[in-house]
C-alpha cells in the first residue's frame, strides 16, 4: 500500500489548523506524518526476524498569546483531533506565560518554489529479497578471512515516509523522503582472542547502495585486522581520526553552536563568535540542498527557509545554529536551524588516508570509539579508543583498551590535515582529521 498523498495530509493539516482557531488559539502549528518500514535480520546464514512497520502521526502546537499546548495523535478522525485539539488547548490555558514562545517570525517563512532535493526512491523489496541481500552480506563476511567465526548478524532495511508541517502564518511545507541501508557486524577469533568488525551502507536510492558483497566483506576484514589488539603505554603523540570518528569531533561543535546549549550557557563556545575556534584553513558549511543528501532540506521544522551558511570561516566561528524559540532567548533571528544542521561538509585537502598516515608518521589510528566522555560546557574530551599504532607511516599493530583526551577547544585548533577520504553516508561529510597531539591514556 503507497504512502497517502501530499494533497491527504494537507488536509489533515488544515484541518487541525482551522479547528485550533476556532477554539480561540492565536497561533497554531501542525505535523502530520506518516511512514513504513521494511526490516530483515539474518544470523549466522539464518533468517532471523522479518519486521513490517507502519506508522502515522498528527502533533499539533497551540498558542495562546505567550502560552504553549501540544499534543499528538495517531487517530486522524473527527474524534480524534478533536479530542487532540481539546488536550492542547486545556495544557496551553494552563501553561506560564514565556515571551519567547510562538511560532518563527512570517518574513522567514520558505517561500515560493523549494529546490529539488531528490529524496525519495522507495524500493520495491520484499522480504525474501531482503534476506538474500543480508544472507550474501553475511556470506561474505565469513568468505573474507577464515579466523571471522560468529556473525552478529547482516540486516536490511528499507523506509520511506511523507509528511506536512503547516501553520497559521498560510505556510504549508511537505516533505517526502527514503532511507534504505545494509549493514553486518561479525565477530573473527584466533585462540582466546576475539575482536568484532563492523560496516554499513546508506543511501536514500537502493541502487546507491553499496554490494552486499562489498559491506560483508569489509565487516569480515575489519574483525579481523583488529586481532592481536594491545594496550599502550601512556604517551601524547598525533591521531588520524578516521572519517567515521572525525564525524563525531565535528557532531561536538555542532552541538556547542546550537541554541539550546548557549542560553543554557552549556556551550564552551559561549563568547568566540567570530573568533578563531578551528585550526586556519578548516572551515565548516552547512550545504542543505545537496541532491539525495542524508541531511538534506528546504525548510526546518518550523518552515524557516534552509539555507546555505559557512559556520566556520577559515577556522573563525561565524554563526550559530538556532531555531526560533532559542534566537529569542538570545536576542536574535532563527537561522533555519530548530532541526539541527543540514549537510555539514568540511571542505577537504588534496591528501588521501595512506598519505594521512605518512604525513603523521608515528601516532595512534582511531577507528572506534567508546563512552560519553565528552563536557560541552568545558570543552574536555576523554573517550575510549580502539585503532591501530602507526610508525613510520605504516601500521604496526590493532590497539585497544586506551583513552584519548583534550580539550575541544585545543584539539580543534591543532588540526592539521583534513583528508580526501570524505564520508558521505551521514549529515556531517568529513574525511580523516589528523591532530598533532593528544594524550593517550594506556597501561
Amino acid at each position: 500500500m503507497s504512502l497517502p498523498s501530499a494533497t491527504e495530509l494537507e488536509t489533515w493539516a488544515v484541518r487541525a489548523l482551522e479547528a485550533a482557531r476556532r477554539a480561540g488559539a492565536s497561533q497554531a502549528e501542525v505535523n502530520v506524518s506518516t511512514s513504513r518500514a521494511l526490516t530483515v535480520n539474518v544470523r549466522m546464514r539464518e533468517l532471523e526476524s522479518v519486521e513490517f512497520q507502519r506508522d502515522r502521526d498528527l502533533h499539533l502546537t497551540v498558542y495562546f498569546g505567550q502560552r504553549m499546548g501540544a499534543a499528538s495523535t495517531g487517530d486522524l478522525s473527527e474524534a480524534g483531533l478533536e479530542d487532540t485539539i481539546a488536550a492542547a488547548c486545556a495544557i496551553a490555558r494552563a501553561g506560564g506565560e514565556d515571551p519567547c514562545l510562538g511560532l518563527a517570525d512570517a518574513e522567514l517563512m520558505a517561500r515560493g518554489a523549494l529546490p529539488e532535493l531528490d529524496l525519495y526512491h522507495p524500493w520495491a523489496l520484499t522480504p525474501e529479497l531482503a534476506a538474500e541481500q543480508a544472507l550474501a552480506c553475511e556470506a561474505a563476511a565469513f568468505a573474507a578471512d577464515s579466523r571471522v567465526a560468529q556473525s552478529e548478524g547482516a540486516s536490511v532495511d528499507s523506509r520511506e515516509g511523507a509528511g506536512v508541517y503547516a501553520n497559521s502564518h498560510g505556510f504549508v511545507g511537505h516533505r517526502r523522503s527514503s532511507d534504505h541501508s545494509l549493514s553486518c557486524g561479525v565477530i573473527a577469533r584466533d585462540g582466546e582472542d576475539m575482536q568484532n568488525g563492523h560496516q554499513y551502507s546508506s543511501a536514500r536510492a537502493a541502487g546507491d547502495l553499496w554490494a552486499a558483497g562489498r559491506v560483508g566483506a569489509e565487516a569480515g576484514l575489519r574483525a579481523a585486522a583488529r586481532l592481536g589488539a594491545r594496550a599502550l603505554s601512556t604517551r601524547r603523540a598525533p591521531v588520524l581520526f578516521a572519517p567515521e570518528m572525525a564525524r563525531g569531533l565535528i557532531g561536538h561543535a555542532l552541538s556547542a553552536m546550537s541554541g539550546g546549549a548557549l542560553y543554557r550557557k552549556t556551550s564552551f563556545l559561549i563568547g568566540k563568535l567570530d573568533s578563531p575556534v578551528f585550526a586556519p584553513g578548516i572551515s565548516v558549511l552547512q550545504r542543505p540542498f545537496i541532491p539525495r543528501g542524508a541531511g538534506s532540506a528546504a525548510f526546518d521544522g518550523e518552515g524557516v527557509a534552509a539555507r546555505e551558511r559557512s559556520l566556520v570561516e577559515d577556522g573563525v566561528l561565524r554563526g550559530w545554529l538556532l531555531g526560533s524559540y532559542a534566537a529569542r532567548k538570545l536576542g536574535l533571528a532563527s537561522t533555519g536551524n530548530a532541526s539541527g544542521a543540514y549537510n555539514v561538509v568540511v571542505p577537504p585537502g588534496a591528501k588521501g588516508f595512506e598519505d594521512l598516515l605518512k604525513e603523521m608518521g608515528t601516532g595512534l589510528l582511531v577507528t572506534g570509539l567508546m563512552g560519553q566522555g565528552v563536557n560541552l560546557v568545558t570543552g574536555d574530551y576523554s573517550r575510549g579508543a580502539e585503532g591501530f599504532w602507526i610508525e613510520n607511516g605504516e601500521i604496526q599493530y590493532p590497539v585497544d583498551e586506551v583513552t584519548v583526551a583534550g580539550n575541544l577547544t585545543s584539539i580543534y585548533a591543532q588540526i592539521v590535515a583534513v583528508g580526501s577520504d570524505v564520508d558521505t553516508r551521514g549529515g556531517v561529510r568529513v574525511g580523516s582529521l589528523l591532530v598533532d597531539g593528544m594524550t593517550i591514556a594506556g597501561s
